[in-house]
């Protein structure tokens, strides 16, 4: 699958132009209509179908289900996921053309979860945007990685990063920049 058209990318940058020019507007609220996810966690075995945003509005139900989901695994502890990285999925499932859930590798990372494995990793960082609740390293069933990898970074709404010999695309709602 090849990177967002011209178009397409054009019209999330209007979205986002649109949502950030009206003060006190959130960016769901910037962006018409309702979004939904598909997530199957894969070690924990849950799956999630969410619409998280209706009519230009988060749900928080739906938040709430998705941060449980997007919980440390490894520690049972919930934190609140940015939406704004669950706008870059639902971006990402647009531009890729992906229609099979997002396969979770990580989401949330506690400090104690993360401190871990940066002992056992050099391509852990210590200030991980995991632990902030704005990164989840991914993967998709009928999108190749490389072809995910690439849709990520022609959407430039984050960090990006590629680990193809353990087969997920990191995405975070941080600066621009790719590894």
């Amino acid at each position: 699958m090849p990177p967002c058209s011209r178009r397409q990318a054009l019209a999330t940058l209007a979205a986002a132009a649109a949502g950030a020019i009206v003060p006190g507007r959130t960016w769901a609220a910037g962006r018409a209509g309702s979004r939904a996810l598909h997530f199957a966690h894969l070690h924990t075995g849950e799956k999630l179908a969410v619409e998280y945003c209706t009519a230009g509005s988060y749900v928080p139900e739906a938040l709430g289900a998705v941060n449980t989901l997007l919980r440390d695994f490894r520690t049972g502890d919930v934190h609140t996921i940015d939406p704004a990285l669950l706008d870059l999925l639902y971006d990402l499932q647009e531009c890729s053309g992906a229609t099979r859930p997002f396969e979770v590798i990580s989401g949330y990372r506690s400090p104690q979860t993360n401190a871990m494995l940066r002992r056992r990793s050099h391509g852990v960082a210590g200030g991980s945007l995991h632990m902030q609740g704005q990164a989840i390293d991914i993967r998709v069933g009928d999108v190749s990685l490389a072809s995910l990898h690439r849709a990520a970074l022609s959407l430039r709404q984050g960090g990006v990063g590629y680990y193809p010999a353990s087969n997920f695309v990191h995405v975070d709602t941080g600066r621009v920049r790719t590894w």
